[in-house]
């Protein structure tokens, strides 16, 4: 379902990172399939501009292996494909998020005071979930 929603820009850089992992986790894919994908995910047009810094990020910290792969009648394109590494990270982002968006969702609603989590799943509890 095709989606073009005109998202706040800090919500779409809050969740972005993990989207994009997400994205990847199918297998190797390219930039722009990676856009397509969260635009018809209902996330609204990624620009190349936020995505490919993005996908260097996830390269320079080893998330990622690159590929070129020559193009059929065209140019080649850059594949992406997550390392053990990335889908470690994408695992652990994974849950941050569950645990962020439920907290934040039952705060919105009115629903219930946030408590301590069973597992540690914040920022700054990395270590204490390994």
């Amino acid at each position: 379902m095709e989606h073009e929603a005109a998202w706040p820009a800090d919500w779409l850089r809050g969740v972005l990172e993990v989207c994009v992992l997400r994205a990847l986790a199918d297998g190797p894919t390219y930039g722009y399939a990676v856009a397509t994908r969260l635009s018809e995910a209902g996330l609204g047009t990624i620009k190349g501009g936020t995505l490919y810094p993005l996908l260097r990020r996830f390269e320079d910290a080893g998330w990622v292996a690159v590929q070129w792969q020559p193009g059929a009648g065209g140019p080649g394109r850059k594949y992406y494909e997550l390392t053990s590494e990335g889908r470690a990270a994408l695992e652990q982002r994974r849950r941050e998020w569950s645990a962020f968006a439920g907290i934040t969702t039952a705060f919105i609603l009115g629903e219930s005071e946030a408590g301590p989590a069973d597992e540690p799943v914040g920022p700054n509890d990395q270590e204490a979930s390994r």
